[in-house]
């Protein structure tokens, strides 16, 4: 068996990793950790939900595509050693685009059985500002989605 996790530097990504590591040494499978570059706008998150339209603008950040990449590299090699700090070896790899496609496509194009993927539980507004990439995952993956919160 094989399972795709995302990553994306979160606390609901980090919790995604440690149950697909779980599940995928309990079930002797091979563990892919995924990351999409998507430089136009990325969350800097927050656990409250934003009091006005500005605070929103506050959270988000526009990136460079290089900031992008050494960004997600820094956060596939985190993943990378986490993983191995848990006695499981996984691959790692950086993808580019919508992580919305790019994440359940290459996970479909190489074989794997699942993904994985955390969820922040954002609210409707924030929902409608951000994007869920979690649901987006679920609505368009032909395989079977894990969402972890």
């Amino acid at each position: 068996m094989r399972f795709a996790v995302a990553i994306d530097g979160s606390a609901e990504s980090d919790r995604a990793l440690d149950h697909a590591v779980e599940m995928a040494t309990a079930a002797d499978a091979e563990l892919t950790a995924v990351h999409s570059v998507d430089p136009d706008v990325y969350d800097t998150g927050g656990a409250e939900s934003p009091a006005s339209a500005s605070e929103y603008d506050d959270r988000l950040i526009v990136e460079s595509v290089d900031d992008a990449e050494r960004r997600g590299e820094r956060l596939l090699d985190d993943a990378v050693e986490r993983a191995a700090d848990s006695g499981l070896d996984i691959d790692a790899e950086l993808l580019y685009g919508d992580p919305v496609a790019t994440i359940p496509d290459f996970a479909t194009a190489e074989g794997h059985d699942g993904v994985f993927v955390g969820h922040r539980g954002l609210s409707e507004a924030q929902e409608r500002v951000l994007g869920s990439v979690a649901k987006g995952i679920v609505e368009r993956s032909s395989l079977p989605v894990t969402v972890v919160r």
